[in-house]
């Protein structure tokens, strides 16, 4: 059976229909280019940032609205953009963040079987308007679809084996990540692509109230979506931004209140890692272990 039109919030509606204003419907290069390389003082950057609350800057002391330039926010793609600009460089921006999105239909189908709410997912509501002309991508996707595999553990998926379930969840996501990564190099050709792992977020703030055992599991599906499906990127050309083995990112004090989106001091990190990342010809690989991975005993 197919699945049933997916219902868009009027407000996520018109940022969608502002987005495609945006980005444009003409065809795609016939001439795929190389990735850009990194940018340089003076360059002109085409941006265009694929996310969830973390782009919008959700826990920052100014977030932004979904497709928005927000030139003052505090998270971490205004932070990017201003520090390229403060480096000489012309800065378009197309920022694709909607909260609470995960990545595709599937598991975004999974949510909802056991009552989450998510508005969108990155393949069917952020992939179709990254900019043609794009020069610089950035993907931070996974911990909503973490949360949302922990509460279908909770709820009874997977039964008597959730291990095994989560495993099947992780291949999942590896599928659906090269889909969107494959669509991203379809669009936009010559963009240099930067992605960010994720924390193990079974040892983050909001989840200390959980029992041991749904904390060692958001810790098995974040590492292997980290180790098994996003890691690897980095020997086949793709930046990758290592959340996993740095403590910070799991720190109060780089946390907001709700213990799960960075404040103003984690996203200055985190918008300074990924400038690394942009700027760096040859990004080291992220570690293959650290103590960070198996911190939930």
């Amino acid at each position: 059976m197919s699945p049933k039109p997916r219902r868009l919030t009027p407000f996520l509606a018109l940022a969608l229909a502002a987005g495609l204003l945006a980005a444009g419907c003409g065809p795609s290069k016939s001439n795929p280019a190389s990735p850009s390389p990194p940018p340089t003082s003076g360059s002109a950057v085409v941006y265009s940032a694929l996310g969830a609350s973390d782009a919008a800057g959700v826990g920052s002391s100014a977030p932004c609205m979904p497709f928005s330039d927000c030139p003052n926010g505090m998270g971490y793609v205004p932070r990017i953009v201003r520090d390229l600009q403060a480096n000489g460089s012309t800065v378009q921006l197309q920022n694709l963040g909607i909260p609470a999105a995960v990545l595709s239909q599937r598991i975004q189908s999974i949510g909802e079987q056991y009552g989450r709410t998510i508005p969108a997912n990155f393949i069917e509501q952020e992939l179709p308007f990254v900019l043609r002309n794009a020069t610089l991508v950035t993907v931070f996707a996974g911990a909503n679809d973490v949360n949302t595999i922990g509460a279908a553990v909770a709820a009874g998926a997977g039964g008597s084996d959730p291990n095994a379930y989560i495993d099947e969840q992780i291949r999942a996501f590896g599928n659906d990540y090269r889909v969107l990564l494959d669509g991203i190099r379809a669009r936009a050709p010559s963009a240099r692509i930067v992605v960010a792992n994720l924390p193990n977020m079974g040892t983050m703030p909001y989840a200390s109230g959980y029992s041991a055992s749904r904390r060692r599991l958001l810790q098995k599906a974040s590492v292997g979506i980290t180790t098994q499906v996003i890691n690897p990127l980095a020997s086949r050309g793709i930046a990758v931004v290592d959340l996993m083995c740095d403590s910070r990112y799991v720190t109060k004090s780089y946390l907001s209140s709700d213990g799960f989106h960075p404040n103003d001091t984690g996203y200055a990190r985190l918008a300074a890692d990924f400038l690394e990342a942009i700027r760096s010809s040859n990004a080291a690989a992220p570690p293959s272990s650290c103590p960070q991975m198996t911190a939930v005993k």
